[in-house]
């Protein structure tokens, strides 16, 4: 009972550092079973994962999250460009010797996960990508209040609402004020958040015009049409930055690919409903 008791949890994981290709990658392991890698978000450390959605993934899991190079507690060059990001959870992974993973994302790190999938197909055995868009052009746009939301350089809880949530609806605010508490509970052993500065140049550097997700010689979507590998879209119904409506039009062009919707949500799926999302991704992950 002592040991279980004294396991690691999201909240109580200790930051670990591990040397690799030059600079040092900053990481949390906790829980018990597969590897399960996770990749964060635009702007975001290891402390903006929701611990709940976390310690629910950790009952099914051996959860790893990381800061990304030159990010967080990251050294390194910071760099948002997806393969790069790619070949951190690459060279994490080799480091600590995890073998085949899960491999999963929330927005941005949506991308990392999907990349990671393609260029080592070898290392992954599922793919979550949450609130994210696949490759390729968007069917649906997204909405500019995203743009003018994400780019303040701090934000207020009015700015979550609209970034992570759905603010029209009681339910999603409700939910969402639930989830910014739990994040707000680490108190020790902090992360360090990415300076606006960095963030935006390494946002800037490794931007496309044409697409969040750029594909321009087609090989990403070639890899997924053709793929065993199986993806699991977590979806908002009304997601601002990156709609759901791009994953529907894959259903008939990717023979791995299982969207689910959650209602009355926004950009954070996983955040709103941590525990339904996690019970989700362990049944995905032990019948697919």
């Amino acid at each position: 009972m002592h040991d279980v008791l004294a396991r690691p949890t999201a909240l109580t994981a200790p930051n670990r550092l591990v040397d690799v290709g030059g600079r040092t990658l900053a990481y949390r392991t906790f829980g018990t079973g597969p590897n399960l890698v996770l990749c964060i978000r635009l702007r975001g450390t290891m402390d903006m994962w929701d611990p709940l959605f976390l310690d629910r993934l950790a009952e099914n899991f051996t959860v790893t999250v990381f800061d990304y190079s030159g990010l967080g507690l990251s050294t390194g060059t910071a760099s948002y460009a997806k393969a790069d990001m790619a070949r951190d959870v690459n060279d994490l992974v080799d480091a600590l010797e995890l073998g085949r993973v899960v491999i999963g994302g929330w927005s941005l790190g949506g991308f990392a996960a999907l990349v990671f999938a393609a260029m080592y197909p070898e290392k992954a055995s599922h793919v979550l990508a949450i609130a994210t868009m696949p490759p390729g052009l968007m069917v649906k746009q997204p909405e500019p209040l995203f743009f003018e939301t994400a780019t303040k350089l701090t934000y207020t809880v009015e700015d979550e609402y609209i970034l992570f949530f759905e603010p029209n609806s009681a339910r999603s605010r409700r939910l969402g004020d639930a989830s910014m508490a739990r994040i707000a509970a680490r108190r020790d052993v902090l992360d360090h958040a990415t300076a606006p500065e960095i963030m935006n140049a390494a946002m800037w550097a490794s931007s496309d015009p044409s697409t969040p997700f750029p594909d321009p010689d087609g090989a990403y979507a070639a890899f997924f049409r053709a793929t065993d590998i199986p993806v699991l879209a977590l979806c908002g119904d009304h997601d601002l930055i990156f709609p759901v409506e791009n994953w529907y039009a894959l259903n008939d062009a990717w023979p791995t690919l299982f969207v689910a919707t959650y209602p009355d949500c926004g950009h954070g799926p996983q955040h709103q409903y941590p525990e339904l999302a996690a019970d989700m991704i362990a049944s995905f992950v032990r019948n697919s």
